[in-house]
């Protein structure tokens, strides 16, 4: 079994265009031995799984390495099951495969299901999913993203697409799969402070674009049934880390406005991590614009101070990436670099805070 996980590594490692071959034409055999590659190495073997050339890092406190080919792999594998809209069997199967995953790393994991009511009168069921680590420690860390994709290419290039359903990579995929990769790194260090992930439902079923009157409170579904409604009732964390579009080639996360407004100590913190441990390319001291995101919610209805890491650029009229809301939001566009920048900044945040708690 030794001889066969090295194997794997040797091929994923030094062999990229047969792996990417696999994934092209066999799917499910490629996702099949990249976990079962994570799987074999074990904890002492975790720093061997990165291929990435991590820049230099200063820190008193020991951080594990984020390894941004599994983040990969779990966005591919959301992908796969095609667009996540709620009502949908891609989107049952989908929850029913992070729910298990999760479960291997975390201490505990919850499914909050939900029947809301989007925009058009339509009753979603959605379901929210939860894991903790440390779920009895009252300092606490909340990291977020929303898993659901968006029922509408409503920015698409083609008029003929508008009201199909995005395969939704960056926007929403890629913050989920750097929390599941955060969340099996958790599993084999203890960062000494409890941490909740939180992967909102419905976030992306609101309005059409072409609708003639447009109202915020149809987007965050699920984070706004969460904040309201929380896991636990009396659920609270020193602050909050929301992930949306953090996975595109080239990505740029400005200071977005209503983080700056409710956290601005957290969006200090955050970017300033990022400057020292060598992503200060990604992370741009520059304000941002406002964005009606779950975060949104979690600041004003829950009252957790949080931030929203998200990929805004001012040369698209909409302020996004410019796959946003398009069929082109798909697996091609995603880049594991992207991803190891935002997911060790956020593992850098979370153990120097275990490390700095009273």
């Amino acid at each position: 079994m030794r001889e066969f996980c090295q194997f794997l590594y040797f091929c994923k490692n030094q062999c990229p265009i047969l792996m990417m071959q696999i994934r092209q034409f066999f799917p499910m055999l490629f996702f099949s031995l990249f976990f079962l590659a994570i799987g074999c190495s074990g904890r002492g073997n975790r720093h061997e799984a990165n291929t990435g050339e991590a820049p230099s890092r200063s820190s008193a406190v020991e951080v594990p390495e984020f390894n941004q080919d599994s983040a990969y792999a779990y966005v591919a594998r959301q992908v796969a099951f095609g667009p996540r809209v709620p009502n949908t069997e891609s989107h049952r199967q989908a929850a029913a495969w992070m729910a298990e995953i999760l479960a291997r790393f975390a201490d505990t994991v919850e499914v909050q299901q939900a029947r809301v009511r989007a925009f058009d009168g339509t009753v979603l069921n959605i379901s929210n999913i939860i894991a903790s680590f440390e779920p009895e420690a009252r300092n606490r860390i909340l990291l977020c993203a929303h898993w659901d994709s968006r029922p509408f290419a409503d920015y698409d290039p083609d008029p003929a697409n508008h009201y199909k359903p995005i395969p939704g990579a960056n926007d929403g995929a890629s913050g989920v799969g750097v929390l599941i990769e955060i969340a099996r790194v958790l599993s084999e260090k203890d960062p000494g402070i409890g941490v909740d992930i939180v992967l909102f439902d419905a976030e992306d079923y609101g309005q059409h674009e072409q609708a003639s009157q447009q109202v915020e409170d149809t987007w965050g579904l699920g984070s706004q049934y969460w904040s309201r409604t929380p896991h636990r009732h009396d659920y609270n964390a020193r602050f909050g880390i929301l992930l949306d579009m953090v996975g595109a080639s080239g990505a740029q996360f400005r200071q977005e406005g209503f983080s700056t407004f409710y956290a601005p100590n957290i969006v200090r913190k955050v970017w300033a991590t990022a400057r020292r441990i060598g992503y200060g390319h990604f992370f741009l001291e520059e304000q941002g614009g406002y964005v009606t995101d779950d975060h949104y919610y979690v600041n004003t209805i829950r009252n957790i101070p949080t931030i929203n890491i998200i990929h805004q650029e001012n040369n698209q009229l909409h302020g996004f990436f410019p796959q946003w809301h398009t069929l082109e939001d798909d697996i091609d566009f995603i880049d594991p670099s992207t991803l190891k920048a935002v997911g060790q900044t956020v593992l850098t945040v979370i153990f120097e805070e275990g490390d700095s708690r009273p």
